[in-house]
């Protein structure tokens, strides 16, 4: 069965699902992720909550279409601890630079690890879960579904864990972009505004100019040579695809398993070689 989620940030939160659910009812769960089930899906104050259809049971006495009122909250890191993680988090110029190119850095965890918390979910005592179907289980299947329907979110916003955790995303950005790489990059990802200036027409209208009589002698033999040597290029950015970066991993026309990121970075690369070779 295909994976619902291509990120390894989206495989290790349904890794800490499926660490604690019943096999059975995460089966359920994928089918659920799969189709239209998952309805008024939402994120507010730190929960995942979506409306879930249900299905006609007439065995447990349900002749028309249920709908379950589906919750799952992640565990929040106290908020006096968020001030050490964006200090220790802008201590890493590799994840400055990733976290506001709306990429996931491979080291995010090592920075949380430090101080002792974590950002990814690691076992069922980091989720609070609360369905209202009749199911006796906790996980039920309406819960995986909604579980698995989110970490596809995951994988084109990967700063919605964050938020779970109690940190905003507006506030992770503030407080990255005071620091000295955070500044430097804010600037270049920020797109300039233009001016806006009237034209007479849409047009490029032709002008008049005069043209100096030339023979064909001295225009092919010409009065002065051309340059033997040519001007260097000027030299590429050392950060290739910055602005594509801004879309993240995985952006929502994107829907091939390999990172759009990667995919760009190795077209500029080959792009760099050949000017190089040029």
């Amino acid at each position: 069965m295909a994976s619902l989620t291509r990120t390894w940030w989206g495989k290790r939160f349904i890794a800490a699902l499926e660490g604690f659910t019943d096999p059975g009812r995460l089966g359920r769960g994928r089918s659920y992720a799969r189709s239209d089930r998952i309805q008024k899906f939402s994120i507010q104050h730190g929960q995942v909550k979506a409306t879930v259809e249900g299905k006609i049971n007439p065995y447990f006495g349900v002749y028309k279409t249920p709908y379950y009122t589906t919750t799952v909250e992640i565990t929040p890191i106290p908020e006096n601890r968020w001030p050490d993680i964006i200090k220790r988090l802008a201590g890493h110029a590799g994840i400055v630079s990733k976290l506001l190119m709306n990429e996931m850095p491979d080291e995010i965890e090592s920075a949380f690890t430090e101080l002792g918390v974590h950002l990814l979910p690691r076992s069922g005592k980091d989720f609070k879960t609360k369905c209202s179907c009749p199911d006796y289980y906790n996980p039920c299947k309406h819960i995986a579904g909604l579980c698995y329907f989110f970490a596809n979110k995951l994988d084109q916003d990967p700063f919605l864990l964050f938020e779970l955790r109690g940190l905003s995303r507006d506030r992770l950005n503030k407080e990255l972009a005071k620091t000295p790489l955070g500044k430097a990059l804010a600037q270049s990802l920020e797109s300039a505004e233009l001016p806006l200036q009237p034209v007479g027409s849409y047009y490029t209208r032709p002008q008049r100019v005069t043209v100096e009589s030339c023979s064909y002698d001295r225009f092919w033999s010409g009065e002065h040579r051309l340059s033997t040597t040519l001007e260097p290029l000027p030299p590429l950015p050392a950060l290739p695809a910055v602005l594509v970066r801004k879309g993240g991993d995985y952006p929502p026309f994107w829907q091939q398993d390999q990172s759009f990121i990667e995919v760009m970075s190795e077209f500029y690369e080959r792009v760099r070689k050949q000017l190089k070779e040029t």
